[in-house]
């Protein structure tokens, strides 16, 4: 993968009071940013252009990511009004390009076991079958989440949003590879990925990888913590 993604945009509510002043991804644990741990892992994968999407404090995010040597990095302005994840995605389609792409939520951390995440979905995903490959964690290797999860994963990796009031053993880890054809047709305006995910399920192109390592969720300050915490250990 030679492009990816960095969906930043985004309010940080839950993130509050710290995000009243400081946008979710300048966040830091063990003094890095949640975003520049992101643009390391995608520097180390490979990745030679990321777009970041700005909306929230987009001043200060322009600020930090202008002071990033080495990859190029590219910004989606977002500051006339939030596209949501499916939107902010069709809004940087142009530099993207034709070929499949990272997407990375500006909230997700993971660790990485015998071999990277981000290299086995490269060595996993197929275009001709594939609109999206979605990294899954499971929800006991969760640290900072506690919902119901959000699939099963099939045997032949295909993934499958979980029915409602049913426990799923997977949660989406922040991280996938999309196809530029799955938003063909896309909606107008600001939509969540979602919409686009349940599109490719039907047509049987909604495929996953589970990680094989502890996946981190940044969506609360309690979880900050609790995050700050468990990597002290590695």
């Amino acid at each position: 993968m030679k492009r990816a993604m960095i969906l930043a945009a985004g309010l940080g509510l839950r993130m509050r009071p710290l995000t009243l002043t400081t946008p979710k991804p300048l966040l830091t644990i063990g003094g890095v940013a949640l975003i520049d741990r992101l643009i390391d892992r995608l520097e180390a994968a490979g990745v030679e252009r990321i777009v970041v999407n700005v909306h929230h404090l987009a001043d200060k995010m322009r600020a930090h990511l202008a002071a990033r040597r080495g990859v190029e990095i590219v910004i989606s302005d977002e500051t006339g009004g939030l596209r949501d994840s499916g939107g902010g995605i069709v809004q940087a389609l142009p530099q993207l390009g034709s070929e499949p792409f990272l997407v990375l939520n500006g909230d997700s951390l993971w660790v990485d076991m015998s071999q990277p995440l981000l290299q086995r979905l490269a060595q996993m995903v197929d275009p001709t079958r594939m609109d999206f490959l979605m990294a899954f964690a499971g929800t006991v290797q969760a640290i900072g989440y506690d919902g119901p999860g959000d699939y099963d994963l099939l045997p032949d990796g295909r993934a499958r949003r979980r029915r409602f009031s049913h426990q799923a053993p997977f949660v989406y880890a922040g991280v996938l590879i999309a196809h530029p054809r799955a938003f063909d047709r896309a909606p107008a305006g600001p939509f969540s990925l979602n919409r686009l995910w349940d599109r490719a399920q039907e047509a049987d192109r909604l495929f996953a990888l589970r990680h094989d390592g502890p996946w981190l969720h940044a969506g609360t300050p309690a979880a900050l913590d609790q995050i700050e915490h468990f990597l002290a250990r590695y």
